[in-house]
Parts: structure tokens; C-alpha cells; sequence
């Protein structure tokens, strides 16, 4: 089987970006059976050819995994980059490093993000194209969370998220604006509601609740489609294995 040298790349988690591959090629750090290749389509078969970044081979993984985790807060889901390790940040990357193998877990990404403070169920795999088919917005996966806020949600809050927010924040000196599509919502008390959307914007939750003139102060993530995280008796930072047909059953439309 023939894939293009960024396919490869992409899929042997050594690189945390599509742009860091590109750049990895046109920088002339990728070899192909030890002659620099600089063209990202150039197409080899990866069970007879060897592909190395400044000389560390590197190999596609076996076989795709499934993890669910309960993530836990003070997390970020991206890789630690010099400064975020300066400042001590954690990544939920991680949890399974001293846990799997270590070509697994180079080749581990996040199905979607969760934002550093926000806890519950996040699907992490090997399987990109897992990624795409749960993350596309035009299939419209539905994804439940319990938000506590500072002040009482209104009925007109609950209205405006139930017809779609019109959200205007600014951040870092920008500002962002869109419209969130309609969403389910249900109080537990004056200030934590059962909510559903079937998009993530970045941050959506938190900007919806922000431009409605209320603050969230936890999101936890419940359930995607019908994969809820309750069933799986997960402490926080806790994880366990599931198959794609499970992920299937429950998301996949």
C-alpha cells in the first residue's frame, strides 16, 4: 500500500500538526531511505521504504487504539510545548505516557479538545480518521455537559441558548462573533443546567454563557452521542480501552 510522505507523518505521531510535517519536509529533515525528500506528496510504500526525521526512524502504528478517559482539570489537550513546560502545564497526553507502548503513544491525538478546565469523557485514539468522522460539524454529533455557573440561569438565558446564542467576546484584544446553533437545555437548580450541542466551537460553552451576561465556573463533559461516562466508573485521570465498535455503536452516524 502507497501513501504520500505527509500521510506518513501525519500518522506516526511524531509531529503534533499538519504544519509541522510540511515544514519537517521543506526543511529537508525527512528522509526516504536515507535521500532527502522535500515534495509532501511523494508516494512509497512504508513496508519497503525507511523514513527517518533527523535520523530517528520512524514506523506507523500496528494497530489502532481506543481509549476513554475521564480527564481531569488543569489539563490541556495538546502536546507540552517549551513554554507551557516552563510554566508547568500538564497535558492529558500525559496520563498514558508510562501506560502504553512508546510508538503508541507518540501516535496518541484527542478525539476533539476539551479546554483546560473543563473535566469529563474524551475519546483518545491512533485513529485519525476517527477524528475526522466524530469532530465534522456537519455531522452534527451531540455532546452533553453539566454547567455550573456564578449567577442564577434566567429563563432568558435558557431561551437564548434553546434559539442560538449570538455570541461577541473579545479575547486578547480580538474580537470573535457567531451564531451557536440551537441547543437542549435543562436546569438541575439555579445554577447547573444539563446542556446539548451538536458543534464545539472553541470554548462555545463558556463564550454562550459569557455573551449571556452569566460566567461558568465548572463544564464536565457527560456524554457523546450515546457513549456516556458514568457507564464506565472512571475516576478522574482514570482511562480504559474501548473498541471502534463500541465508538460505532454509540457515535458514529
Amino acid at each position: 500500500m502507497k501513501l504520500r510522505l505527509h500521510q506518513f507523518l501525519s500518522k506516526c505521531g511524531a509531529f503534533s500538526s499538519k504544519g509541522d510535517v510540511k515544514q519537517a519536509i521543506w526543511s529537508g529533515d525527512v528522509t526516504v531511505n536515507d535521500s532527502i525528500v522535500k515534495h509532501i506528496a511523494y508516494e512509497f510504500n512504508p513496508a519497503k521504504r525507511t523514513v527517518k526525521y533527523r535520523g530517528k526512524e520512524l514506523f506507523l502504528p500496528k494497530n489502532d487504539v481506543y481509549f476513554l478517559l475521564n480527564k481531569p482539570s488543569g489539563c490541556i489537550c495538546s502536546r507540552l510545548n517549551s513554554q507551557e513546560r516552563e510554566h508547568h502545564k500538564h497535558s492529558v497526553y500525559e496520563i498514558f505516557r508510562d501506560a502504553v507502548e512508546p510508538s503508541i503513544y507518540e501516535s496518541l491525538v484527542t478525539v476533539g479538545r476539551l479546554d483546560e478546565d473543563t473535566t469529563g469523557l474524551l475519546l483518545v485514539t491512533t485513529d485519525g480518521k476517527l477524528v475526522h468522522s466524530v469532530t465534522d460539524p456537519n455531522k452534527k454529533i451531540k455532546k452533553t455537559y453539566r454547567v455550573n455557573t456564578k449567577e442564577e440561569i434566567s429563563e432568558s438565558q435558557l431561551e437564548s441558548i434553546r434559539q442560538g446564542v449570538e455570541v461577541s467576546v473579545t479575547e486578547y484584544g480580538s474580537l470573535e462573533e457567531f451564531k451557536t446553533r440551537p441547543a437542549t437545555i435543562e436546569l438541575e437548580h439555579a445554577t447547573s443546567a444539563i446542556l446539548t450541542i451538536d458543534e464545539g466551537k472553541k470554548r462555545q460553552i463558556r463564550r454562550m454563557f459569557t455573551t449571556l451576561g452569566n460566567h461558568v465556573t465548572h463544564l464536565h463533559r457527560l456524554s457523546t452521542e450515546g457513549m456516556v461516562l458514568d457507564d464506565y466508573n472512571l475516576e478522574p485521570g482514570a482511562f480504559c480501552t474501548v473498541t471502534r465498535e463500541d465508538i460505532d455503536h454509540f457515535i458514529s452516524n
